[in-house]
């Protein structure tokens, strides 16, 4: 369970040009199934999921992940949690120009030093599992709009996360992939994976893997 007790998050606080993005919102979230954030652009979605998933803390309130206090921890232990507990899958995707897609997949379990073999293996048999084995060695930015998709799935799942944070995932996507991303996303579902979803497109919060809607608009729950 994720609670939101009063958490408000503020941009530029006591200048002209403040921005009040999440206010005062409260809110019990489910760490599994799959959940997503809709509204509008400018209505919080981002910087909400930023900070459940330790991105960024809250200007003020508090944020618990199974009954312990994250929102205040220092950083080095904020880190820790986010890299032991999420996974992220950007809008753009963010794979890295000039790595490979193996490459790209491996890049945030660097930080946990594992066994470079093992670390190896574990990226290929994700690679293996999304149809994209016979891609490990190839440039990031030669891949199709799909499997740039399916690769910054893998890249998510590298660190066996038990919550994929997802920011408008089907933003650059045109119909037949955005499917085919919520249908991968109901699959890592049904293996016990949370999923978190920001969105404004209804192919995402009308589709029928979606387990609950929460909206959202001007950072309070509509």
């Amino acid at each position: 369970m994720i609670r939101l007790d009063q958490v408000s998050k503020v941009f530029n606080q006591g200048r002209h040009n403040e921005v009040r993005a999440v206010q005062d919102l409260s809110l019990e979230l489910e760490t599994n199934g799959v959940t997503v954030l809709k509204g509008p652009s400018g209505s919080g979605k981002t910087s909400l999921l930023a900070m459940i998933g330790c991105l960024s803390r809250p200007t003020s309130g508090r944020i618990h992940l199974e009954g312990r206090l994250i929102s205040n921890l220092p950083e080095r232990f904020m880190t820790e949690v986010r890299r032991a507990t999420f996974g992220f899958i950007f809008q753009r995707f963010n794979l890295i120009r000039g790595l490979t897609v193996l490459e790209n997949v491996m890049l945030p379990a660097y930080p946990l030093a594992p066994e470079p073999r093992e670390l190896r293996d574990r990226a290929l048999a994700l690679l293996r599992q999304f149809r994209l084995a016979e891609r490990a060695h190839n440039q990031a930015e030669w891949l199709s709009g799909g499997e740039a998709q399916r690769t910054a799935i893998c890249r998510a799942l590298i660190n066996s996360p038990r919550i994929l944070i997802a920011d408008e995932p089907t933003a650059n996507l045109d119909s037949q992939l955005s499917r085919e991303l919520l249908a991968l996303i109901g699959e890592l579902a049904d293996q016990g994976k949370g999923v978190l979803i920001s969105s404004h497109d209804p192919l995402v919060f009308d589709h029928a893997r979606v387990s609950r809607v929460v909206e959202l608009r001007d950072g309070r729950l509509a």
